[in-house]
């Protein structure tokens, strides 16, 4: 344990220079405010030393698990005896799961798109080929796959690959139609080839094609099936090493499968037919149907379907074959989906898919080709889902996925993440989501059933929260690295469905997805859930166990305010805060509601985006609406998205900010209690010299550039579009435009548009004597098409300008541009919605690469971060009181002191007075998060409110009282007179001390880049300061003393998806949203990285391999060869010779077998391989022990039997018998 003394650092910071540069060391002089607020003259302040428990052998960053659906998946492989299945994505990488918790993520560094799997059943590998025209050995014998060897071809492209059955040859077909033979063990090709002019006959022309098909015969091993694209099937004997058969077709072959018994094979083609050929008559196929085509008018010949890209055919004992293909339908249903046909019997089902299908598997009783195969379910991979169907019932019923694969359902816009949450919540969250569970799954078993997985040591609650387009919010079980869905909840049904030719103001503005969900606020512990919408809406739910039927309240707020510019004062000229008493204006009631304000030429003023209902809504149990707030149209112009939101449940406020200004709403009084531009919360203090803009003479302009910025930003890669139209980086690059150019530079950049509207003041709620219900539209905010940062809201649309209005948005003039080049990271779902994912990251590195840490140019302060705590409202104030600290895109730290009622019953009644509290810090850059520590270092806690059902049916529960728990010791004594409060933005973060507003400590975290997502967390029973860099960096900081624990480059920003999803929380834990599907979590604690590999499941476990039937005398006589195949004698290098050293070349693995010991975690890795290999090896013992007593006991009986013969015909002559 360190101790860190402030006062040693304060003693040296009285030496320096106030206007010397900041360091990570100590010096507090490098502010946006300047000197006056960080002087230096601060030696003595702290009187105790405080314990920093923290260090940095504490943390290391280390994934853990992946979870979702697999993005744009292209492979699928399933391993029968170890009941484990193996999917293949076009980034290349690889998902094995098992059973619930055994879900591994495996990755080629090459990043090629996985072509085909295949496992090699019951051993524990698996082989992987990919586009970069490489096979690659996995050891799936470790909880980590690793790689064992590579081979990569040099002068061929692989197209089709197959692994017999306890083979360790692999036939790899090739582009050129040529079949190659690799060694499993040594990964090394043979020298035995079959070239593709040897396997068609000679007086053929032309080049059959790829080889689309490879199978041995489950007749004779010793037979190859060879299928080429053009139509041409060859069954090559491999001993003899010539053609013993050849069909021809005329239609191009997709697929082929053999029945059992080796005598007949099935082709599925390009115009929808099936084929079944016999092997003693291979001129002509002796059945062809086209499932899905229909008699043409002469009733002679089907007309021909789309392409069955795949065709199963599976034997039963007792019943008739399946035959289970995908396509196949007709042309003319062209709106029909993407559909798997099942045919069985003269039965056909065809199964409507709500995605395209990859790929599919039927799952067999039997890994023997040769037996019949009984068939009892089919796995089928799409391009957004995987699912299941069970065969074994008629009606083909899918059963329930354990694994999360819906996270997508609908694009995540979104996260929260919470560890070490309430034990009883995830309980009552299930309870509540399981009874609107989907009905109809099948009721066996999963058929993905293999491996093992233990919790591990790891036991406390993780509850992940995901917001996602359609208005919908999941929340999700994630204790012990696993996860589950616990709730569903639609904020949507808050709103009225909207109707086509009901109105303009919503369909004008979102093509869909108005309801998409931008930010989650949660108290777990007074369980308050708060969301705020991309229509510039927030709801406030309360959880209940019990069914309502209410109506839902609503307000309507105007947050909307201009200035024309700002002039960045010097440091030493931000005047002293005044006394905030002689500033507020005279109380004023200001309801939910307002008058419409009439002007000319303008058409939408005091219009919310979205209407709510006002009839009475029925709640089931769960969140239940307790309050809606809309922003609405002002004067022609549409609100701005919400950059900031929280919530406190102790003192029943919510508070929320955009690019204008700051809104606090009483959700228990249902009254609007401030709402206002940022500019009045300085008052006349303001550092910023801010001029009113005239009014704008083009309204129309500003209304068309309409207030959503679309969720292509949220989600650009699922082609969700905006109505309006938008522009790209590269027409912006080569528009001769230079004011638009200056937007793409600065990310926070704004337009000033706001109108010169009276600056409304501080208020107090008055209570109306009777509350009518108010109603709610939803605004929704403004669309851009220009690259900002996360907090800024561009009032400017993308699209291109005309010479007209370039001249009048450049009315300032060149040398007093109207925006300032700050940036922030509050609101990161803005991006540019491009085409590409290239010209997305070109246009996003351009926007970052101006000088942005300058703030001499902004028209507008958006509020980045608010935090209600109980805190010293002003300088030197004795007491602590409720206080709501406030954050803006300048690096600005306000103060809003919060007047509350004394009791329970004057709380529903009396008004809540807000007023500013005249403190003010500074900082670079937006502001990202505050905190606040007591004087021991201890972080402290928002107060909150202990959760009581507000619908109990039992009285003592409705009449129980509130009850706070404040986190904060209630007098001053208990306090002694200091608070630590922790800020910080995009550039640095600041250490500041309570109630003199000294600042202490300051860290400048980066100069180059900035800071996407910071967060104050616990560890080890440790605070620590948690940020993620726009450069990929990922860095910790111990608390207060602000000294760099941890600086790891993890992920370079590529995507905004990840800087709108990442996410720190307590515990070392963090996630992001890695791609559409996928939601990636990692570990910065060094506890979790050492136990990680005992959480993770494993992959194989040792599984006797099924005997194979016995076929009988007669089968075996007659059913096919009697002699066993040697693979080894005919393609191993004494007969086949050594293939030629261009064709391909071996790579060894990082996991060879001579370096698997590493590969798999050190010492834990080790333990675990010997304790499976005595499993193994004691299980072998055991079944051979087991053997050993059988056969004794026979041989027991037959002496037996022998001796009892023998003494009866021993007295016999030869003529008795």
């Amino acid at each position: 344990m360190k101790k860190f003394n402030f006062r040693k650092v304060l003693d040296g910071l009285t030496a320096s220079s106030p206007g010397s540069g900041s360091s990570s060391s100590g010096n507090s002089g490098s502010g946006t405010g300047g000197g006056s607020i960080q002087s230096g003259g601060t030696a003595g302040v702290l009187r105790e030393e405080i314990q920093e428990t923290l260090t940095s052998d504490y943390f290391q960053i280390c994934k853990t698990v992946r979870h979702g659906f697999p993005y744009q998946p292209t492979a699928l492989a399933f391993d029968p005896v170890q009941k484990i299945l193996a999917i293949g994505t076009r980034t290349g990488a690889i998902r094995i799961l098992g059973r619930p918790g055994v879900d591994c993520y495996c990755q080629h560094e090459s990043g090629a798109a996985v072509l085909q799997l295949q496992f090699l059943i019951n051993e524990g590998a698996l082989v992987s080929a990919s586009s970069d025209e490489t096979l690659h050995l996995w050891n799936l014998r470790q909880k980590r796959p690793a790689i064992l060897h590579s081979l990569k071809f040099n002068r061929e492209r692989i197209t089709y690959c197959h692994l017999p059955f306890q083979s360790k040859w692999l036939y790899v077909g090739t582009e050129r139609g040529n079949t190659h033979i690799v060694n499993i063990e040594s990964f090394i090709l043979s020298g035995y080839v079959i070239m593709w002019n040897k396997a068609i006959e000679l007086s053929t022309k032309t080049h059959p094609g790829p080889v689309v098909h490879l199978s041995d015969s489950p007749r004779d091993e010793g037979k190859l099936l060879i299928g080429y694209e053009n139509g041409t099937v060859v069954l090559w004997d491999l001993k003899s090493k010539r053609a013993e058969l050849r069909v021809y077709y005329d239609e191009a072959i997709h697929s082929i499968d053999w029945h059992h018994e080796g005598k007949q094979f099935m082709c599925s083609h390009s115009d929808g037919s099936l084929t079944l050929w016999n092997l003693k008559s291979p001129s002509r196929p002796f059945q062809t149907t086209i499932p899905h085509g229909k008699s043409q008018r002469d009733g002679r010949k089907l007309e021909s379907c789309k392409p069955i890209l795949k065709a199963e055919y599976k034997t039963c004992r007792n019943s008739e074959p399946f035959i289970i293909f995908s396509g196949g339908l007709a042309y003319d249903k062209a709106c029909r989906r993407p559909s798997l046909t099942i045919m069985h019997g003269k039965s056909i089902t065809v199964l409507e898919m709500d995605h395209p299908i990859v790929e599919f598997l039927t799952l067999c009783e039997t890994p023997y080709p040769n037996e019949f195969q009984e068939p009892y379910a089919v796995v089928v991979l799409l391009e957004k889902d995987l699912i299941v169907v069970d065969l074994t019932q008629s009606n083909f019923p899918i059963f329930e996925n354990p694994y999360p694969m819906d996270i997508h359902e609908s694009p995540v816009t979104c996260t929260a993440y919470f560890a070490d949450c309430p034990p009883d919540l995830i309980l009552v969250l299930y309870s509540i989501g399981v009874k609107h569970k989907k009905q109809g799954y099948s009721n066996k078993e999963w058929p993905v059933s293999g491996g093992t997985w233990n919790i591990g040591a790891q036991t406390y609650p993780e509850i992940i929260i995901t917001g996602h387009a359609d208005g919908s919010i999941k929340f999700w079980d994630a204790s012990a690295i696993t996860l589950q869905m616990l709730y569903k909840l639609k904020t949507s049904k808050v709103f009225e469905k909207q109707k086509i030719g009901d109105g303009k103001q919503t369909s004008e503005i979102v093509e869909e997805d108005p309801y998409a969900i931008q930010m989650i606020y949660w108290c777990p512990e007074s369980r308050i859930f708060c969301v705020a919408g991309v229509s510039a809406y927030v709801i406030v739910y309360k959880f209940s166990r019990h069914e309502i039927t209410t109506e839902i309240v609503s307000l309507e707020v105007r947050l909307q305010y201009d200035v024309e510019d700002i002039i960045t004062p010097e440091p030493e000229t931000i005047p002293p805060f005044p006394d905030p008493s002689s500033q507020l204006p005279s109380s004023k009631s200001l309801s939910g509601s307002t008058n419409t304000v009439a002007s000319e030429g303008v058409t939408k003023d005091s219009i919310p985006c979205l209407s709510v209902k006002t009839r009475p809504v029925r709640m089931p149990p769960g969140y239940q609406a307790e309050l809606v707030v809309q922003l609405v149209w002002v004067d022609g112009e549409p609100p701005q998205q919400i950059t900031s939101l929280t919530v406190s449940s102790a003192y029943g406020i919510v508070a929320f900010g955009n690019c204008n200004g700051l809104a606090i709403v009483d959700f228990m009084q249902k009254t609007v209690l401030l709402s206002t531009g940022t500019i009045d919360l300085y008052r006349s203090s303001d550092p910023y010299q801010r001029q009113p803009r005239s009014p704008r003479k083009n309204k129309q302009f500003i209304a068309d550039n309409f207030c959503m910025r679309g969720l292509s930003n949220f989600y650009p890669d699922l082609t969700k579009r905006i109505r309006t139209s938008y522009q790209s980086m590269t027409e912006l690059a080569e528009s001769p435009v230079p004011l638009e150019l200056e937007r793409c530079k600065s990310p926070t950049s704004g337009f000033a548009t706001r109108t010169p509207e009276a600056a409304p003041g501080f208020y107090r709620n008055e209570l109306p004597a009777v509350r009518q219900r108010n109603q709610v539209h939803h605004l929704p905010d403004h669309v851009n098409g220009h690259c900002t940062s996360p907090t800024s809201q561009s009032c400017s649309s993308g699209k291109r300008l005309s010479s007209a209005d370039v001249s009048k948005v450049n009315r300032w003039g060149p040398g007093r541009p109207p925006f300032r080049k700050a940036q922030s990271a509050a609101c990161m779902e803005v991006s540019l919605p491009v085409t590409t994912e290239e010209s997305r990251e070109n246009s996003y590195n351009r926007s970052r690469s101006s000088s942005i840490s300058s703030i001499d140019k902004e028209s507008k302060e958006a509020i980045t971060a608010l935090y209600f705590m109980e805190s010293f409202a002003r300088k030197n104030d004795s007491t602590i009181s409720p206080c709501l600290w406030v954050g803006t895109s300048l690096g600005m730290v306000l103060m809003i002191s919060l007047n509350l009622p004394s009791t329970d019953e004057q709380r529903y009644t009396e008004p809540v007075l807000v007023s500013p509290s005249g403190t003010l810090l500074t900082l670079k850059g937006a502001v990202l998060t505050f905190s606040c520590m007591d004087r021991l270092g201890g972080l402290m806690h928002p107060p909150y409110e202990v959760w009581r059902d507000p619908n109990s049916l039992d009285d003592n529960e409705k009449g129980r009282k509130r009850k706070l728990v404040m986190n904060s010791p209630s007098t001053s004594q208990e306090m002694g007179d200091q608070q630590y409060a922790v800020v910080c933005s995009e550039k640095q973060a600041k250490v500041f001390s309570l109630p003199s507003q000294t600042c202490l400590y300051v860290h400048n975290i980066t100069e180059t880049s900035f800071i996407l997502q910071a967060d104050v967390v616990v560890m080890c029973n440790g605070a620590c300061l948690a940020c993620f860099c726009a450069n990929g960096h990922i860095m910790i900081m111990s608390l207060p003393s602000l000294r760099p624990m941890l600086d790891v480059n993890y992920l370079p920003l590529t995507d905004m998806r990840i800087a709108r999803t990442f996410c720190f929380t307590n515990e070392g834990q963090a996630l992001y949203l890695v791609s559409p599907t996928e939601i990636q979590r990692l570990t910065y604690s060094q506890e979790m990285c050492d136990n990680l590999q005992d959480m993770l499941g494993e992959l194989f476990t040792p599984v006797e391999t099924p005997e194979a039937q016995n076929r009988g005398f007669l089968k075996g006589l007659f059913g096919g060869s009697g002699q066993t195949f040697d693979r080894e004698e005919l393609f191993g290098e004494a007969s086949a010779g050594k293939a030629s050293k261009s064709l391909a070349q071996h790579i060894p693995g990082s996991g060879g077998i001579e370096g698997v010991k590493g590969a798999a975690g050190g010492v834990m890795g080790d333990l675990a391989r010997a304790r499976i290999a005595l499993d193994e090896r004691g299980q072998r013992l055991g079944e051979l022990e087991e053997k050993t007593a059988g056969m004794m006991t026979s041989a027991e009986a037959f002496s037996k039997h022998a001796h009892e013969l023998m003494l009866k015909y021993k007295d016999k002559k030869w003529y008795q018998f």
